[in-house]
C-alpha cells in the first residue's frame, strides 16, 4: 500500500514506518517563531530549563507582526526576541525584513522533503515547496528549540485535483478561496490538503505559495504539493543545499479525493466574516469599499505587486478609498523598486508601508473605522481580524483588491485586462 507525501515525510523524520493517525516523534528541519508568538516561547523555553537551542542554525525569530513597534509593550517583547537570539546565535529578523513566511522560503533552509513547525498558523505556507510545514503553540515550539523533535499524529489526506486552466483574470487566490467555500473552514480538520492537476502545475511559485498559505483556512494542518521543476528552479535562487522531494504513490491511501475542473471559474470573494462565505465576484460587485490593502504572507510577493500596478499603471485611486501596500519582504521591496513596480503604485496613489503584517493582523498600519468596509488580499476576515470588529472585510485577489480601489466599489478586475 503506497503513501501520502505527508506520511513519506513524517515517516523518514520519525524512522518509523507510519501511517495515517499513527503517532510518531519526529526531528524537524526548522522552527520560527514570530514577534506575537515567541516573546510565549521563550518564557516556556526557560520555564523548561533550556540551556541551549537543538541547532542555532535551524532557528528564525521574525520580528513582522508589529513593525516597527507601535507601542512601548510591544518594544518591550521585541527586546526579549532580540536578546535571546544574542545570546542563544540563532537568526533574528528584525523590523522591516518582513513577513515570515516570505522570509524562511528566501533564507534557503526549507525546501522538497522538510519538517518544519513555527508558531504561526500560516507556516503551512511552505508546503508549495513540498514541506510539511504546520503551525505550533508557543509551548511546543519551545519544545522544539530545545530538542528538535515534535510529536504528530500523522494527517489523513485529502487530495484536490484542479483540472483545466484559469481564465485570464482568475488567479492563486480565486482557486484557493472557491476551495475553501467548496469544503467549508472545517472541511479538512486535522487534514494534509494536497493539491495538483494541470491548473496547480501552471501556477507560479508565488501562486503556489498564495494556494499553500490558505490551507489551515479550510482547517488542514498542512497543504502540500509536489515539487516540480518550477520549485527547483526557484530554491536554486535562494539556495544550493540539496533536499529530497517527497511523490504520493500512485496506490497511496486518501482519505477523499475532489475534482474540480475550473477552466470557467469567475474571480471570487470571500464575504464577512468567514472565510468560507466565498462567493463569485458577481454577487458582490459594486459594494462601496473605504479601504484596499495589498499585502500579507498571502499575496505580497511580487508578483501580487506586478499585478496590481499593471491595472493601477496611469490610474488614480478612487478618492474615497485608501490603499495600503505592504511588501511581503525587503527583498520583495527593492525588487519591485527595481522594476517601476513601486512608482507605479505610489503614483496612483497607494500608501506603501514597512514590510511585515502589521495591517492583516490589525496592529497597526491602517486599522478601518467602524463600519467601513476594506477590500483586502489577505487571509482571514473574521470580526477584528484587521484592529477593529465593527468593520466588515472581504478577501480577494490582487487584481481585484486593485481594480476595487481605482472605482470605490467591488469590482471585476478583468474590465481592466490590458
Amino acid at each position: 500500500m503506497g503513501k501520502t507525501i505527508i506520511e513519506k515525510i513524517l515517516s523518514s523524520h520519525s524512522g518509523q514506518d507510519c501511517r495515517a493517525n499513527d503517532i510518531v516523534v519526529a526531528q524537524v528541519d526548522f522552527v520560527m517563531g514570530q514577534d506575537g508568538t515567541s516573546p510565549l516561547a521563550i518564557r516556556a523555553f526557560e520555564n523548561m530549563d533550556g540551556k541551549e537551542l537543538f541547532d542555532p542554525d535551524k532557528v528564525a525569530l521574525v520580528i513582522d507582526h508589529s513593525s516597527p513597534s507601535p507601542l512601548e509593550g510591544v518594544s518591550a517583547l521585541h527586546k526579549i526576541m532580540r536578546q535571546f537570539a544574542r545570546q542563544k546565535g540563532c537568526r533574528l529578523y528584525d523590523i522591516g525584513e518582513g513577513v515570515c513566511h516570505q522570509l524562511v522560503p528566501e533564507s534557503g533552509k526549507v525546501g522538497p522533503g522538510s519538517l518544519v513547525i513555527g508558531a504561526d498558523s500560516h507556516t503551512c505556507t511552505y508546503g508549495a515547496l513540498n514541506a510539511f510545514s504546520t503551525g505550533v503553540g508557543s509551548t511546543d515550539l519551545a519544545g522544539g528549540l530545545i530538542s528538535g523533535k515534535m510529536w504528530f499524529k500523522v494527517p489523513e489526506t485529502i487530495k484536490f485535483v484542479c483540472n483545466g486552466v484559469l481564465p485570464a483574470g482568475v488567479y492563486a487566490k480565486d482557486l484557493i478561496l472557491y476551495l475553501i467555500g467548496q469544503v467549508t473552514a472545517d472541511g479538512c480538520t486535522y487534514m494534509a490538503a494536497e493539491y495538483t492537476g494541470e491548473a496547480v502545475s501552471a501556477l507560479s511559485m508565488e501562486g503556489r505559495f498564495t494556494v499553500a498559505n490558505m490551507a489551515i483556512e479550510m482547517g488542514a494542518k498542512a497543504g502540500l504539493m509536489e515539487a516540480d521543476e518550477k520549485t527547483f528552479d526557484w530554491l536554486r535562487a535562494y539556495t544550493d543545499q540539496e533536499f529530497t522531494p517527497a511523490a504520493a504513490d500512485p496506490d497511496a491511501v486518501y482519505h477523499k479525493v475532489l475534482q474540480f475542473d475550473v477552466s470557467s471559474l469567475e474571480p471570487q470573494v470571500a464575504k464577512p466574516h468567514r472565510v468560507d462565505n466565498v462567493s463569485p465576484l458577481s454577487e458582490v460587485q459594486g459594494t462601496p469599499v473605504h479601504q484596499a490593502f495589498i499585502g500579507t504572507c498571502t499575496n505580497g510577493r511580487l508578483e501580487d505587486l506586478r499585478i496590481a500596478a499593471s491595472i493601477l499603471e496611469g490610474k488614480q485611486v478612487h478618492p474615497d478609498v485608501r490603499l495600503i501596500v505592504a511588501p511581503a519582504s525587503r527583498k520583495v521591496y527593492l525588487d519591485a523598486m527595481a522594476e517601476g513596480v513601486i512608482q507605479r503604485l505610489v503614483a496612483a496613489g497607494a500608501a506603501v508601508v514597512t514590510p511585515g503584517c502589521g495591517p492583516c493582523v490589525g496592529t497597526h498600519n491602517g486599522v478601518p473605522s467602524d463600519g467601513e468596509t476594506v477590500i483586502s488580499t489577505a487571509n482571514r476576515n473574521f470580526k477584528g481580524r484587521m484592529g477593529n470588529s465593527n468593520a466588515e472585510i472581504y478577501l480577494a485577489s490582487p487584481a481585484t483588491v486593485a481594480a476595487s480601489a481605482l472605482t470605490g466599489v467591488i469590482t471585476d478586475p478583468r474590465e481592466f485586462l490590458k
